[in-house]
């Protein structure tokens, strides 16, 4: 299946260097991370256009099969020109629809307000990287629990470890506030992984300041000519982005049915 998304070609890009599995079946692509079944983006599949309503049961049926453990659905659309509209059909059957700004920049400037006294570096050693999983926890909206967190954390410690990129943190004093990595995904891009601030520390800069020094890592280190992350278009953060040079180029589109509880 040829991808046209640049969120889920670097996705998937991600995915295999952090050991999920990734089977393109020609007329769609499934996605199983064995480590963490219920890494619902982990273990989804990606449909080549949305369904109508009458073809989404087949899809459904067809997530059964491929995730017969699996309490979840999720499912990734590619393209997806009409946005929110695409995802009706999911949304009518229950699921809950996200349609996500993918933002894109070929060059960055400082934020407006930079936070001068935080250190910003790449994580090293146990302790930063505990500090990264509390951090994820504090910051978790999920149901999916500690144990999920626990071993996305683990993953992302080792895709840090292949030496494609980094997970990088700013540091007020020993205290990581803020978070993100920064991998390789194709030569020439790299792509932004899971921003984060602590819920205390949001509001000083941190996110911006840190997103500009990594977006300098990833030209002046990667190699990157251009570099993507993906941000809710209704929360607070994407004006961050858009302050250090991030624009929005299109859309991706996602549809999930989270367990019964």
């Amino acid at each position: 299946m040829h991808v046209r998304s640049l969120a889920f070609r670097t996705d998937l890009a991600l995915l295999r260097l952090a050991g999920s599995e990734v089977e393109d079946h020609g007329s769609y692509v499934a996605v199983r991370t064995p480590d963490n079944p219920t890494y619902y983006w982990g273990n989804f599949l990606l449909l080549p256009h949305a369904p109508t309503t009458e073809e989404l049961p087949e899809w459904v049926d067809r997530f059964g099969a491929t995730y017969p453990r699996s309490r979840h659905l999720a499912f990734g659309v590619d393209g997806g020109s009409g946005g929110r509209d695409d995802l009706e059909p999911f949304r009518v059957a229950g699921l809950e629809v996200d349609a996500s700004s993918v933002m894109t920049a070929t060059s960055v400037h400082e934020p407006p307000h930079p936070h001068r006294e935080a250190t910003c570096r790449p994580l090293a050693g146990d302790d930063d990287w505990h500090q990264q999983l509390e951090l994820s926890i504090a910051g978790e909206h999920e149901v999916s629990g500690r144990d999920f967190v626990v071993a996305k954390t683990a993953s992302e410690r080792a895709l840090s470890a292949r030496g494609v990129g980094a997970w990088w943190g700013a540091f007020v004093g020993d205290r990581l506030l803020a978070s993100m990595g920064l991998f390789a995904a194709s030569p020439g891009l790299a792509r932004f992984q899971q921003v984060k601030t602590h819920p205390d520390a949001r509001g000083r800069g941190l996110a911006g300041t840190l997103v500009h020094r990594v977006s300098r890592y990833g030209f002046d280190e990667l190699g990157a000519r251009e570099l993507v992350m993906v941000a809710d278009p209704d929360y607070l953060a994407i004006r961050i982005y858009r302050s250090v040079g991030f624009d929005e180029t299109e859309t991706q589109l996602q549809a999930q049915r989270t367990p019964p509880a």
